[in-house]
């Protein structure tokens, strides 16, 4: 097998670089002139972390919205994971009922606009179930560490139902595109691997689960790895329910200090730098998994 033919660097990847690095420039020129913006990039470290007397230096604002991100899409793709295996099972099975509810849910949940999901289940859940089960009351009255536990890993209990409602709508939405890579995953297996396990007497779900499956999800690898970025870049929706995660921060700190380039610029690399590392460690498990399968 040959060998791919090294990278090299060119003269035109340096002048892309210098487009790139002079229209960067000129745009921030033309803020500053065309807008009479002044620039206050000293103002922004203190929103990442701040000192406290008896804690040393703690997130603030911003650092605090990433980490509620990052709890947010950790938990929202846990649950999307069973729900869009189950469904796209359902979507693969014999019977028709099955492959109809599977397309059902599918088709609903892909064909509806996130934004219109999360206020449904907000005001659905918030509203409607979880007062009714006395969450937050029981969690006001539970210990202190306790209390501590839940801020560390879901949200702060006054944010926890709005946290909730927010886990349940980006579950069911990225589930749906779960459902459709495990079915494609799927149907990417050849018939004579079905045809192989009926041969020795496997019943159907064996044949899933021994044969097909393993396979498939070599397969599954890559898009699941795209799905997991997709879903942080899609938590920034929550933000229209109040809850603390990153672009509410940014949107509330640039309210009360008009920084509003330096801000939505930090957000957005606070966003790249997460994002850009979960896509690294994808790649990683992407080829440590077809290392597997050679």
């Amino acid at each position: 097998m040959l060998d791919a033919p090294a990278k090299k660097w060119s003269w035109f990847d340096s002048a892309l670089i210098l487009l790139v690095f002079a229209a960067l420039a000129y745009l921030g020129y033309r803020i500053e002139a065309g807008l009479e913006y002044r620039w206050n990039w000293a103002a922004m470290p203190q929103y990442l972390f701040r000192f406290d007397d008896q804690a040393g230096w703690v997130p603030n604002l911003l650092v605090q919205g990433l980490l509620t991100t990052i709890r947010l899409s950790f938990w929202s793709l846990l649950l999307a994971l069973p729900i869009g295996l189950i469904a796209g099972l359902l979507r693969v099975s014999l019977h028709l009922f099955n492959r109809l509810l599977g397309g059902w849910y599918v088709n609903l949940f892909r064909n509806l606009p996130p934004l219109v999901l999360i206020l449904i289940c907000y005001f659905f859940i918030s509203d409607q179930i979880l007062p009714r089960l006395g969450l937050a009351d029981l969690l006001y009255a539970a210990p202190e560490p306790v209390r501590q536990m839940c801020e560390l890993l879901l949200a702060p209990v006054g944010q926890l139902e709005a946290f909730i409602a927010a886990v349940v709508t980006l579950a069911l939405y990225e589930g749906a595109y779960i459902a459709e890579i495990v079915r494609a995953g799927i149907e990417a297996i050849a018939a004579g691997q079905w045809q192989a396990g009926q041969a020795l007497g496997l019943r159907r779900w064996q044949i899933l689960r021994h044969i097909i499956l393993p396979q498939a999800y070599r397969r599954m690898v890559p898009p699941l790895a795209g799905q997991f970025i997709s879903t942080i870049k899609d938590s920034a929706i929550v933000s229209v329910i109040s809850l603390q995660e990153l672009t509410f921060q940014g949107m509330e700190l640039m309210a009360a200090t008009y920084l509003t380039f330096e801000v939505w610029i930090t957000v957005a690399l606070l966003y790249f730098v997460l994002t850009y590392s979960c896509s690294r460690l994808a790649g990683m498990l992407e080829r440590k998994v077809g290392q597997r399968g050679a």
